[in-house]
């Protein structure tokens, strides 16, 4: 079994997710905001679900795709690190740098 560790850049990114949607709606911002947070329980009996980040090319940097949200993470041994959580239409190159991942 895996273990789903949240760092601190991914948890900003779901926090001004909320933010965002709370200009127009409290209630779906902190529906989405859940259902973010808890998309990525599965990793802990599958860690290898999520499909490969295309834009990487590397068997161990993943997504889970909710909604209209890419949540990527990183495989290490028995551990999955959620990096970071983008909107599907936004380029991820400009915004995700493999490099700038510290990992615990």
């Amino acid at each position: 079994m895996a273990r789903v560790v949240w760092t601190t850049p991914a948890l900003a990114d779901v926090q001004q997710i909320i933010e965002y949607i709370s200009n127009d709606s409290q209630f779906y911002a902190e529906r989405v905001g859940t259902r973010i947070v808890q998309a990525p329980r599965r990793l802990k009996q599958f860690p290898l679900s999520g499909r490969i980040v295309p834009e990487f090319s590397d068997n161990n940097i993943r997504e889970i795709i909710y909604g209209a949200y890419r949540i990527i993470y990183q495989t290490r041994e028995d551990v999955c690190c959620i990096v970071a959580v983008i909107h599907g239409s936004r380029n991820l190159l400009l915004h995700v740098n493999p490099d700038d991942w510290v990992l615990q």
